[in-house]
């Protein structure tokens, strides 16, 4: 598979990338939103970071009890059930008077039925498209991600300025019931990839086979803890500029829209084995400079450039891929999904918190240091490339 044109040719791509996009819209547009709606609430850089990015925290839950879910059910019900549950809590969200608590307790049960959503969708895009079409696939679906957070945030930013956060949650709750839809018109019925039922010890067992291997384990951590710390930065863009923030998070989505054009289409596959270090690196090195406290325009333009370093994801699924028996990619992918939104959240707290002790800046320097060194001890003991797929 050589081109878009391909992909698009594809039997039930076309439905589940226009569902995804719905997705991504009403994420981008609801958590920016309701970290807005905290942040005023609060005043507190913490709770904001949290409300936007804490939600992630609930898939190591999801990752340890339900993932054998994604493999397990019928994709079109799973992928239409857990959009409509998305548009169900987000519009409950916009209720006026809600307390804080409520809010994170909401946000946890989205982020539980979140952590199976991803390996379903994810596993569904490997089961369509051939071995060689997984990677350009994701990499369209990498691009349509920065397309709808530039949009995304955009709007949002726009609704929460003439408007009110409330309008944008339930615009959001709309776009989800979107997103439902065209996986419900659109996709056909599959049966599972796996058999049997999901439960507690299928997740363990898989998830048990998924770790023992020592080069999937690096690559784990590879896409889990540079991504989660920069993303960490990005929780404290609305502490960091209360008035430009939605303009910071488009500027982020239009540089990860550029990685991944560049590794997804432009690198040569001969090349691109080789380009994980060094977009990783380039995905927390511009962080530095804002510690100096430069003007917004300025962070504007380094923001950009970072993200364009999680195209470093798209060469470490596919080494992924690689190392994964098929009748686990669901799993593993969920897991990757996992993994990476919890470290996301669990990054967000300490920026939050440190924002609090010190500033946004220094947070958000002191994470890009801490990714930079997370990505040079992995590179430092990354294990022979000669790995076969395991059983």
């Amino acid at each position: 598979m050589r081109s878009y044109r391909d992909l698009f040719r594809t039997p039930e791509f076309t439905p589940l990338f226009l569902s995804s996009a719905a997705l991504t819209a009403a994420q981008t547009m609801s958590g920016l939103a309701l970290a807005t709606l905290v942040y005023r609430q609060t005043a507190s850089p913490l709770l904001s970071a949290l409300s936007m990015f804490g939600p992630s925290l609930a898939h190591v839950l999801g990752a340890s009890l339900f993932l054998s879910a994604a493999d397990r059910l019928p994709p079109r019900a799973a992928i239409a059930g857990a959009a409509l549950s998305f548009a169900a809590v987000t519009a409950v969200l916009a209720l006026p008077g809600l307390p804080v608590v409520a809010v994170f307790a909401i946000l946890l049960v989205k982020g539980l039925v979140a952590s199976v959503g991803g390996g379903v969708r994810w596993g569904l895009l490997n089961e369509i498209l051939p071995k060689d079409g997984y990677l350009l696939g994701r990499s369209v679906f990498n691009m349509m991600n920065g397309v709808m957070q530039i949009a995304g945030y955009a709007t949002g930013g726009v609704l929460v300025a003439f408007l009110s956060p409330r309008t944008s949650l339930l615009l959001a709750a709309g776009l989800y019931a979107t997103a439902a839809a065209a996986a419900l018109l659109g996709l056909t019925r599959r049966p599972p990839r796996a058999t049997g039922r999901p439960s507690v010890r299928a997740t363990w067992r898989a998830n048990a086979l998924l770790w023992s291997s020592a080069p999937r384990r690096h690559v784990y951590l590879g896409l889990w803890l540079p991504n989660g710390l920069i993303v960490g930065c990005e929780s404290l863009y609305v502490s960091y500029a209360p008035d430009a923030a939605g303009t910071l998070f488009a500027c982020a989505a239009l540089g990860m829209l550029a990685g991944d054009i560049t590794v997804g289409r432009l690198v040569p596959p001969r090349h691109r084995r080789r380009l994980a270090t060094p977009l990783l690196l380039l995905l927390a090195t511009p962080y530095l400079p804002l510690a100096l406290h430069p003007p917004v325009a300025v962070a504007a333009v380094l923001v950009t450039v970072a993200s364009a370093g999680f195209g470093a994801s798209l060469v470490q699924q596919e080494r992924l891929m690689d190392l994964t028996p098929s009748a686990l990619s669901g799993h593993a992918l969920g897991l990757h999904s996992s993994g990476m939104l919890t470290l996301q959240g669990v990054c967000a707290a300490p920026a939050g918190g440190l924002a609090q002790l010190t500033s946004p800046a220094a947070a958000m320097t002191a994470l890009a240091v801490a990714s930079v060194a997370a990505t040079l001890l992995l590179a430092a003991t990354a294990p022979g490339r000669r790995a076969a797929v395991p059983a």
